[in-house]
């Protein structure tokens, strides 16, 4: 069960740049407030900077002379420095909130469109647990990088060349002597760079491996707990767990080597740069406010080296984040409507499907040569064993999925030629498994047509046999919904999908097993809520019991991806074929 939807990508990202590129497409458009960030980002630098630069004066003009009252003004004065410094970093973390918020909120809706506008295939090969995983962890990281990350990279960067420039202003000299140990810097940060990102990017991925398997197993428990296999799930787990804990133990060793490693680097450095200061001073007469100054920066020196080495890990998480997200906006959307399609006004429900072939996978066909017609009101069943292509069908007609060869046609147009909208607001399906989403009765009703009046919500009830349970429910149409319906029976939750189907009013409606969860009692008045909505609509029906399509004007055997039978319920009983076997195993 763990390699099931199996579809990730692990290894090191192949387009980190790209991501990167895109990444900054997004704050675009807070050009303004970003523009705001880096003038308060200069004023808060100039101002650590200079605060630095005072120890200059004030040990040379009036510690050493013992001016008490110059030294009580340069010190006003440096605390002024700082005030601004600090007012200048707190609104600068307030904008930066804004825009990391905005930020990954359009990040989100993108994500979100480009999912509504995936083909349905596309959700039958992903884990939708890995997928709920680049909703939240994914974004997470991305937000927490814009958040906290993103001025202190343009800090330390500024006060990097802030610094280098106010040290060799004060001796170019001692400037020279600290550049000794910056190629063992950027050598060890090239090497952890390289090292360290690959496996981000798998730490990421079985993240999302990790969501998938447990969000299967939470919607299983009931099955899991009926065949006693809670020992099974767990092991599979583990196995997971520790395949995560494995990448992600290598992905914090080596990202982890960074700070310690650039910290004893900058202490080496102060050290050497302390020996180098005092001899100057000792010797060539250097002063001993410049040598104080110094040695402030150079410490400093290595603060925004220190800090870019400790943000190198939200950053390789939230590129390797925002390039699982970019991988799914980035995946083709259902086709487009061809130029000629037409538009669907009146449909009178016209069915037809000639030598249809069609395979989820090219080399592997599931129907082969199907074709059937449906008049106007006519009632289709499709039976037979499963995995036969019954529902295969079904998909077809919606165009969740298109046919390799053949012809479907909707009164006589093409489904291919039909604008998309058009034809799946002409149908309407009902399915074996129902969804009800968070909301009010009235509401689920109405999600089958949103501009659906009260009024035709109440009458698609009651004309489905679902208006009288509706009025016992405590708020009746406003009874708030629990998870998919927990608070209905499984039959009260089928006839709200039904109701669904009315109010939408399709000329074709698709039934796919709609009562074959449901027990006896409950399946007599669904069947009633289906009649009526059968009435005068094009349907086609699939159903295990034999006993709901007995009426139905044809019903086709399908074995293995054809029709092997066709015919009423009286002829295909005279055959004494595949459906007449079928009907005697069920009324033995």
């Amino acid at each position: 069960m763990a390699d099931k939807k199996k579809h990730i990508n692990e290894g090191k990202p192949k387009e980190s740049k790209k991501t990167l590129r895109r990444m900054v497409s997004y704050l675009r458009a807070d050009r303004k407030r970003l523009v705001g960030i880096a003038l308060l980002i200069v004023v808060e630098a100039v101002c650590s900077l200079m605060g630095s630069y005072m120890l200059r004066p004030i040990i040379n003009k009036y510690i050493i002379p013992a001016d008490m009252a110059g030294l009580i003004r340069a010190l006003a004065f440096l605390g002024g420095i700082y005030l601004a410094g600090v007012v200048a970093m707190w609104v600068q973390y307030r904008l930066l909130n804004v825009i990391g918020q905005q930020t990954v909120t359009r990040i989100r809706a993108d994500l979100f469109h480009k999912m509504e506008r995936l083909p349905l295939n596309y959700f039958d090969t992903h884990q939708h647990g890995d997928l709920m995983s680049r909703y939240t962890n994914d974004i997470d990281r991305i937000s927490d990088a814009l958040t906290d990350s993103l001025a202190e990279i343009m800090t330390s960067v500024l006060m990097l060349t802030g610094i280098v420039t106010m040290m060799i202003y004060i001796s170019p000299v001692l400037t020279l002597v600290t550049f000794i140990t910056i190629p063992l810097m950027i050598l060890f940060a090239r090497y952890i760079v390289k090292k360290s990102r690959k496996y981000f990017k798998a730490q990421q991925d079985a993240l999302g491996e990790i969501n998938g398997y447990t969000e299967e197993m939470i919607s299983g428990q009931k099955v899991i707990k009926l065949f006693g296999h809670e020992q099974k799930v767990e092991a599979d787990f583990e196995k997971l767990n520790q395949d995560l804990n494995a990448k992600s133990q290598k992905a914090q060793f080596y990202s982890g080597l960074m700070m310690p490693v650039m910290q004893n680097l900058s202490t080496l450095n102060f050290v050497i740069i302390t020996i180098a200061g005092g001899l100057l001073a000792l010797f060539r007469g250097f002063d001993i406010g410049g040598l104080a100054a110094f040695l402030q920066y150079s410490r400093q020196f290595g603060r925004p080296i220190n800090q870019l080495a400790s943000l190198y890990n939200s950053i390789q998480a939230a590129l390797a984040g925002a390039e699982r997200i970019f991988q799914v906006i980035d995946e083709a959307p259902e086709p487009a409507d061809a130029p000629e399609a037409v538009a669907l006004t009146e449909v009178k429900g016209d069915v037809r499907m000639q030598d249809v072939i069609f395979g989820y996978e090219p080399e592997h066909t599931v129907l082969k040569g199907i074709s059937l017609h449906a008049s106007p009101g006519c009632k289709i069943a499709l039976v037979g064993a499963t995995g036969a292509g019954k529902t295969t069908i079904m998909n077809l007609l919606p165009r969740f999925y298109d046919i390799l060869s053949g012809e479907i046609t909707i009164d006589n147009h093409p489904i291919g030629q039909i604008k998309r909208e058009d034809l799946r607001k002409s149908m309407a399906i009902v399915l074996q498994d129902t969804h009800l989403f968070t909301g009010t009765v009235r509401e689920n009703i109405r999600f089958g047509r949103l501009e659906a009046s009260d009024e035709e919500v109440v009458r698609a009830a009651k004309l489905t046999a679902a208006h009288s349970f509706i009025r016992r429910l405590p708020h009746g149409y406003d009874t708030l919904l629990e998870n998919d319906g927990a608070n209905l029976s499984q039959g009260q939750r089928q006839l709200l999908n039904i109701a669904r189907a009315a109010v939408a009013d399709p000329s074709i409606l698709l039934l796919d097993e709609a009562t074959s969860n449901i027990d006896t009692r409950s399946e007599l008045l669904i069947q009633k809520g289906l009649d009526q909505l059968m009435e005068g609509r094009t349907s086609l029906i699939i159903a295990h019991r034999l006993s709901t399509v007995r009426n139905a004007h044809l019903i086709m055997v399908l074995e293995n991806g054809e029709i092997i039978e066709r015919g009423n319920h009286e002829q295909l009983m005279e055959q004494k074929g595949k459906y007449y076997t079928l009907y005697r195993e069920q009324f033995k």
